[in-house]
């Protein structure tokens, strides 16, 4: 398909012009930022009905949806976010085809027949629109702290449960958890209360400012939340993101502060005597930290050694001169790491693949072997003594946990696994390297059948991610077997930005430097042309928030190389997204229009500002929920309007707007199934599948 059949409803340009460091920059669509008035919401609703009748005509979306609702509801049911509290597992458990995850407790990994239900949002509300932001269970294992929000809002309200019954104790507290700054719990010592973060409620802040300015509170079960009071946080930043968690006997309470999302923390120690100790500053460059149960604290440092060394000190003296030197730097980035009994559990990625290290209390450390070569360590968890679970995944295998036993060496995978209904034992992994602008080496990763032949004529779909320090390890996504059904390879880029080789690949793709993460991710488009792989009118590109703004680059910058976008909640005003609640705590990691330096750097790449007129764009699906506190939709509908006027290639540029989900998170199955299925049909349709 190679054109749209109609042309995309018109959008009137009302230009408003601004003036930046004496640089005058119009803006043609600023009206369609107002989400609240009424033309928006006509212009919106107008252009989602011009994406459902390109979307619904293709003849073959009706199976593309069957074969999608198959896969995922077939799929055996996936246990994560897993804590464990006085002998007893919790877990957070997808069981398709329910809408949302439930929260259930269980005595042993090898008998989730004997698991009981804690919390189910499903029942709760069965529209499937609540969803679970997080959950904390008390340290007997008496309690559950769930926060739940609605519509994929993240704007959570805690509610507390007996573990025992799932009865509700009656305790709501509101305002602990919003998409800026997020939103923590953790128990006192005897279960009587819990420490929780609060963002301002009411009149405390004007307006602008409630979704800021995150602080500590206690609450007091059965005490009116009136009545909580005030424990840490009124020196906090504005953009502050507070973690919390406490020592296993509940004597210690430790805040973990972000400064917003560049990647600088500070940490703040409760004693027993209720005094604070800040132990860390953001220039401090301590990245983690975890309360161990012998005493220590043990903080993740990059001061001197980007790829992470982790230091000890302990909980009664936390004096950070006085640290020891536990797990020296490697050639791997840690990542996490958990203390155990005697033992201390690190993972690490090394290019976007992971290890498991253990560390002994006499310093040897010993390397796991892992399932599969190319696979990522998603969670570790300490369990009694030194006992180890483990969640590990590859691009080609379900997740599963495993057990590791110290004293014999022995690892055993439980009975919380994943079994697919698609089999990808006709697949394999194959990671190569292509080479950046200014001669960098960048990993990609792809996963195709075995036997493809490099002939140029396979569709390939490109994603990466690139930011915030975040690595794009292995997983494993269902969906994929749609694409490599219809003779595709998936292709996972690991860019600079990302934390694949530590902070020094962060700090090389943020702030000024950024442009380094777009060329990466073109090198590996054009490794992939170049290795004969495929060519550019069988080339797609995905991904999603700060990938969405990778994919409004990559097709501004080299609109020739790639045949079809999807963009999902992504950021393309540059100049104008830090006004935004979120965009405020992003300015750390993409800096601000306020600095002369950063601000022509951020003009320089921002995609709705690179659109130039009667320029041949490859066709684009850009896919946004009104619900989103992350990234605001407008983010969207400005792009989507300004691609539609400019471009000249005939090909469909569509904004799909879904009223029932946000950044994601909280997204019910039934609208994550009908989304997977536009996207396919899109790109089949596209790429001529």
């Amino acid at each position: 398909m190679n054109s749209s059949p109609v042309p995309a409803p018109p959008t009137p340009a009302r230009p408003v012009t601004d003036t930046y460091h004496g640089l005058a920059v119009t803006d043609p669509y600023r009206w369609l930022e107002n989400a609240d008035d009424p033309e928006v919401r006509a212009w919106n609703a107008e252009q989602n009905r011009y994406t459902r009748a390109w979307l619904d005509r293709l003849p073959g979306r009706p199976s593309l949806y069957a074969r999608l609702k198959d896969l995922y509801t077939a799929t055996s049911s996936d246990y994560y976010a897993l804590e464990y509290r006085a002998g007893t597992l919790f877990a957070l458990k997808w069981q398709p085809p329910k809408e949302q995850p439930l929260l259930v407790a269980l005595a042993s990994p090898d008998d989730p027949a004997a698991e009981r239900v804690v919390v189910d949002p499903n029942l709760l509300d069965p529209s499937g629109h609540t969803a679970i932001d997080f959950y904390s269970a008390s340290l007997d294992g008496r309690y559950v702290a769930v926060s739940l929000s609605q519509a994929g809002s993240e704007a959570g309200t805690v509610h507390v449960f007996e573990a025992a019954s799932g009865r509700p104790t009656g305790d709501i507290v509101p305002r602990v958890n919003y998409p800026t700054a997020g939103g923590s719990v953790a128990w006192d010592a005897d279960g009587r209360g819990f420490y929780y973060t609060r963002y301002p409620r009411g009149a405390e802040r004007p307006p602008e400012d409630l979704n800021f300015y995150q602080q500590v509170y206690y609450h007091t079960l059965g005490a009116p939340t009136e009545q909580d009071t005030y424990v840490i946080g009124r020196d906090f930043p504005r953009i502050a993101e507070i973690q919390l968690q406490t020592t296993a006997d509940g004597r210690y309470l430790l805040a973990v502060v972000a400064n917003g999302d560049g990647g600088e923390f500070a940490h703040y120690l409760r004693g027993p005597d209720g005094g604070w100790t800040q132990v860390t500053r953001f220039e401090d460059q301590v990245t983690r930290a975890a309360l161990g149960r012998d005493g220590y604290l043990y903080l993740l440092s990059r001061q001197g050694a980007s790829r992470g060394r982790i230091l000890r000190l302990p909980l009664a003296r936390p004096a950070l001169a006085e640290a020891q030197v536990v797990v020296p730097e490697s050639a791997a980035s840690v990542v996490d790491f958990e203390p155990a009994e005697t033992r201390l559990y690190v993972v690490d990625v090394d290019g976007g693949p992971s290890q498991l290290r253990v560390a002994a209390a006499d310093g040897r450390i010993e390397t796991l072997a892992l399932p599969e070569a190319v696979a990522a360590v998603q969670q570790v968890l300490a369990l009694d003594g030194d006992a180890l679970l483990y969640r590990c995944v590859s691009f080609i295998t379900p997740p599963a946990w495993y057990r590791y036993d110290p004293a014999t060496g022995a690892t055993a995978r439980t009975a919380l696994h994943v079994t697919s209904p698609a089999d990808f034992s006709d697949c394999e992994v194959v990671r190569e390297f292509a080479v950046s602008r200014d001669g960098t080496r960048v990993p990609v990763n792809l996963i195709q059948r075995k036997g493809t032949v490099r002939d140029g004529r396979n569709p390939v779909l490109l994603t990466g991610y690139g930011g915030y320090g975040l690595s794009l390890s292995p997983s494993f996504n269902i969906r994929r077997r749609v694409w490599l059904d219809r003779g595709g390879i998936v292709a996972v880029a690991n860019l600079r930005g990302g934390g694949e080789y530590g902070e020094t690949w962060h700090k090389a793709g943020n702030l000024t430097h950024k442009q380094n993460v777009f060329d990466d991710f073109a090198a590996c488009a054009q490794h992939l042309i170049t290795r004969g792989y495929t060519r550019p009118e069988r080339l797609a590109i995905e991904g999603g928030s700060n990938g969405g703004l990778l994919m409004g680059a990559a097709l501004t910058q080299h609109p020739d190389l790639f045949r079809a976008v999807v963009a999902h909640v992504g950021i393309f005003d540059m100049l104008r997204v830090e006004l935004d609640p979120n965009g405020a705590f992003n300015v750390t990691e993409f800096g601000t229009v306020r600095d002369p330096n950063q601000f022509e750097a951020l003009y320089d790449y921002s995609p709705f500002h690179r659109v130039v007129d009667g320029t041949p764009y490859p066709a684009v699906l850009l896919v946004t929920g009104e619900n989103d506190g992350r990234v605001n939709p407008m983010q969207s509908r400005k792009m989507a309007a300004r691609l539609q006027a400019a471009t000249a290639s005939g090909r469909p540029v569509l904004l799909r707007t879904s009223a029932s989900s946000g950044h994601g998170l909280g997204t019910a199955l039934n609208e994550r199934i009908a989304q997977d299925a536009d996207v396919f049909a899109f790109l089949f349709a596209e790429l001529n599948m």
